[in-house]
């Protein structure tokens, strides 16, 4: 055996906890953007610091590319643990009252086209502690409400008609209104 190499197997997954789905009107592309977006929106909040902090997440700061790269990209609460794009994403996280997974799956939607995005958690809730946060996580629907924003967020920003490409920049776009054609 290598330095540095276990042949152990890798650890079983964590309990499921729920998964949340979406149909979103636009191809795999915009909506894997779209959903970088999103995360940024959701994790750019003073809030989300504050909250990463308190309850002592290693990872309380935003930082590395996007859309999210695996192992570089950070969000609070959250580092990337795997990112096939655009059809896979998964975030994991620890803190003083849980380990977790959040992982989004783009699928083909049939049969009328469009992407089926889900989001997946997974998590442990070790001890009196970890069984009161899933309580006041879970059991008071702030953890699905919160989901739902999110896979939410990501459909609009998906569908919106004048959404620019990958890398295009506003100066770039074309310059007629949604639903314009050139003259």
């Amino acid at each position: 055996m290598s330095p540095g190499r276990t042949d152990a197997p890798p650890p079983p997954p964590l309990p499921f906890v729920d998964e949340h789905t979406i149909l979103v009107a636009a191809d795999v592309e915009d909506v894997w953007w779209a959903l970088a977006e999103a995360l940024d929106w959701a994790f750019s909040r003073p809030s989300a610091v504050r909250y990463a902090k308190l309850v002592g997440c290693a990872d309380h700061t935003a930082g590395g590319p996007r859309p999210p790269v695996a192992g570089e990209t950070a969000f609070p609460g959250f580092r990337t643990a795997s990112a096939v794009p655009p059809r896979e994403l998964t975030l994991l996280g620890r803190h003083r009252f849980s380990s977790y997974t959040w992982t989004f799956r783009l699928d083909d939607a049939e049969p009328g086209g469009g992407v089926r995005l889900r989001a997946e958690t997974r998590a442990t809730f070790p001890g009196p502690v970890g069984g009161l946060y899933r309580l006041l996580v879970l059991g008071t629907g702030t953890h699905a409400k919160l989901t739902r924003r999110l896979l939410t967020t990501a459909r609009l920003l998906a569908e919106r008609p004048w959404r620019e490409a990958p890398g295009e920049t506003q100066a770039e776009a074309p310059a007629e209104a949604p639903g314009e054609s050139p003259a």
